[in-house]
């Protein structure tokens, strides 16, 4: 068939393959949303339904090792999608910037954004229970298909308007940062815990 598929959209999905050390990261990670009271003052008055280290640490690889192994792990899989990306970063790295736990509780959600200031984004999912909610993924073309009609439903990933990623405890998403995504709500009747992350040249 004369038909070229241009345009692709990147998205890494991986698995941290160490159960143990997915424990590890859950127990660090609800140890700062009990200790963090700037973080919990900050979520409350942002209407955030949970914690997030977002507004209030900075410092979470030299306050924790278990972060510290996260970025060492992370550093592998950035790079790795970095290359996929055939992104000519001039003999550097891509370097982590900024590194923040999310525990998010039921009917929790966060609206459709970008991150800007930053090359590479990313989630590791820490614990997932049944029901928690997927990644949804918007096309970046969407704003433009003024009077496109709607796909069909038979329609593969790389037709649809929005694709929504499924994790598991371990699992690690990456795209590239001015990919616009949403968290959808948490429809589990536990909390979710992740740890979102931004890398920049």
């Amino acid at each position: 068939m004369p038909i070229r598929h241009l345009f692709a959209t990147p998205f890494y999905q991986d698995n941290l393959g160490d159960d143990a050390f997915v424990d590890e990261l859950d127990h660090s990670c609800r140890a700062l949303a009990e200790d963090d009271v700037a973080g919990r003052r900050w979520s409350k008055a942002k209407g955030y339904r949970g914690y997030t280290s977002y507004a209030s640490l900075a410092d979470l690889p030299q306050r924790d090792p278990a972060f510290a192994d996260l970025v060492r792990r992370l550093n592998r899989h950035v790079a790795t999608f970095a290359d996929a990306c055939a992104f000519d970063l001039g003999g550097r790295k891509l370097k982590l910037d900024s590194l923040w736990v999310n525990v998010l509780k039921p009917g929790g959600t966060h609206s459709g954004h970008i991150h800007p200031h930053s090359v590479v984004s990313g989630t590791v999912y820490v614990t997932v229970p049944p029901g928690s909610g997927a990644l949804k993924l918007e096309d970046p073309r969407l704003p433009m298909m003024m009077a496109a009609p709607p796909r069909r439903e038979d329609a593969d990933e790389s037709h649809a308007a929005f694709v929504y990623a499924e994790p598991q405890p371990g699992s690690v998403f990456l795209w590239e940062s001015w990919l616009r995504h949403e968290v959808v709500a948490n429809a589990a009747r536990a909390e979710r815990v992740s740890i979102s992350f931004n890398y920049r040249w």
